[in-house]
């Protein structure tokens, strides 16, 4: 695509014409030629959207979930755009999910845009393909962005740190998936909801969640401290992209994640779910906190960036000789050895970027 049809594309995304986004979207999920200038144009055309993360292990009821977020949004007069995150077919690479009906209370919406993404076996650079998606719905001026992920791993913290709100799905009696929280996910969660409350065991694992929750603030609750007072302990939502903690004043307020039931099905639960999303955005407006969370993701798209970028100049340098497996060939018969390969490798690249600084 050359620069006027880009310009062109750019303009009718702009001037609100779905298809347009469509093909943008798309753009940006294949990694087609010219994808980057399109995202870097509609850059200063974002900022203004509400982005809701939802995460959660499969059958815990997300796309019901959204989709009933969707239609309350709509109702109040809101424009949505959702993106839901599917796992790869190994066959085909499309959306193994993308098929059925997602959001079946909002069909023949026009204002609610829905899109399935596909991993396509690169769930690494998926975040960042999501993250240029967000911006194209961003840009075309739709009031909340839902992005919703299947499963609660590594990747899919890395896809939901596009959000400004982050809702972790868990569905009753499945104290497997409330260990799970542990792992990581537990600190970027601003919500957590029990969805199918109606189920058995849904109290218990309210209780089990709010008591994870107490320990994830006060790690000293388990310890017989005496008279010690309990140390601070740094904001979840101060977590730099880099996972280290934040600076935070003493007194500081802090966002209390909660402990919700909803059953998204009949849709009990989902105002009350929908006003603490409002008091969470809020929040964020009052402290500063959503500023300090784009700042974040924006140093760390930028790291990101720059990592892949280095990385394509690697690869391509190693092609240029003979490929990585010629050099560990050489390693091997103790002709080098790995840091001189480095160097010499690195060393064209690294000449090239002081050359520019001078």
């Amino acid at each position: 695509m050359n620069a006027a049809a880009e310009t062109e594309l750019v303009e009718e995304l702009l001037d609100g014409k779905h298809r347009a986004l469509a093909r943008v979207i798309s753009k940006v999920e294949n990694r087609e030629p010219g994808y980057r200038d399109i995202v870097s144009r509609l850059h200063d055309h974002t900022g203004h959207a509400d982005v809701i993360g939802v995460t959660g292990s499969p059958g815990a009821g997300k796309s019901t979930l959204v989709d009933k977020l969707a239609k309350q949004y709509r109702d109040r007069g809101e424009t949505v755009g959702v993106i839901a995150v599917d796992p790869s077919s190994p066959y085909t690479g499309g959306a193994v999910l993308g098929d059925r009906i997602r959001m079946a209370s909002n069909v023949g919406d026009m204002d609610v845009f829905f899109r399935s993404m596909s991993a396509r076996g690169t769930l690494g650079g998926l975040s960042t393909a999501t993250a240029d998606a967000v911006k194209a719905l961003d840009a075309f001026g739709k009031d909340r962005i839902i992005v919703e992920t299947v499963g609660a791993g590594q990747n899919e913290v890395d896809i939901v740190r596009t959000a400004d709100t982050v809702v972790v799905l868990v569905q009753p009696g499945s104290g497997d998936d409330v260990q799970m929280l542990k792992a990581g996910i537990l600190e970027i969660g601003d919500l957590f909801v029990v969805n199918k409350a109606d189920m058995d065991g849904a109290s218990r694992t309210v209780a089990d969640l709010e008591e994870m929750l107490h320990m994830e603030r006060d790690p000293t609750a388990k310890l017989n401290t005496g008279s010690f007072e309990k140390p601070d302990h740094p904001d979840h939502d101060e977590i730099d992209a880099d996972g280290g903690d934040a600076d935070e004043s003493d007194d500081e307020e802090h966002w209390e994640p909660m402990v919700l039931e909803t059953v998204a099905k009949s849709g009990e639960g989902v105002d009350e779910l929908i006003a603490t999303l409002d008091d969470h955005s809020a929040w964020m407006d009052e402290t500063g906190r959503r500023e300090a969370k784009a700042r974040q993701r924006y140093a760390a798209e930028i790291r990101q960036l720059l990592r892949a970028d280095a990385a394509d100049l690697i690869d391509e340098e190693l092609d240029r000789r003979g490929g990585i497996e010629a050099m560990a060939e050489r390693v091997q018969a103790r002709e080098t050895d790995p840091y001189t390969v480095a160097d010499e490798v690195l060393g064209p690249i690294e000449d090239c970027v002081r050359q520019q600084r001078e």
